[in-house]
């Protein structure tokens, strides 16, 4: 069953268990909606798998600020539905760098997170998530320098 996608401003929920960030949608002050979005998907309490297509802006201190209180605050809640969240990113040096970064947040939130080369890697991912969840998988083969 999905989500009334009327409660949304944030996250594109059309394609649960596949959650969408809209990245044009997070404006300074958007931490607010996110808080709503987050609280919502909680509520509808299914399984399901964050994905974020492309590079998310900077953020303003206040709405990163206001996001990091409310994912301490529902942790163990979050961690109990979100199977994980996927990133895309086509740069090697650059998914390099976002995957080192996502270790830190997998202890800090519990949840796992990938960064995928490509949208299909990332429907990869997000399928493995969302039926094994929590075990580890083989990493791909660095890539080769050419």
């Amino acid at each position: 069953m999905k989500p009334d996608t009327a409660l949304f401003a944030i996250h594109d929920v059309s394609d649960f268990p596949i959650v969408r960030f809209r990245p044009e949608t997070a404006i300074t002050g958007y931490a607010p909606l996110w808080e709503n979005d987050m609280d919502a998907l909680l509520r509808h309490g299914v399984p399901f798998v964050m994905l974020f297509e492309t590079e998310r802006s900077d953020e303003a201190h206040v709405d990163r600020k206001r996001r990091g209180l409310w994912l301490k605050h529902n942790k163990v809640a979050l961690a109990a539905i979100c199977r994980g969240l996927v990133s895309v990113e086509a740069d090697a040096q650059e998914r390099a760098r976002l995957q080192a970064m996502a270790a830190g947040a997998m202890k800090a939130f519990g949840i796992v997170q990938e960064v995928a080369a490509t949208r299909e890697e990332a429907d990869a991912l997000m399928v493995w998530l969302l039926g094994s969840g929590r075990m580890a998988r083989p990493r791909a083969a660095p890539e080769a320098e050419s």
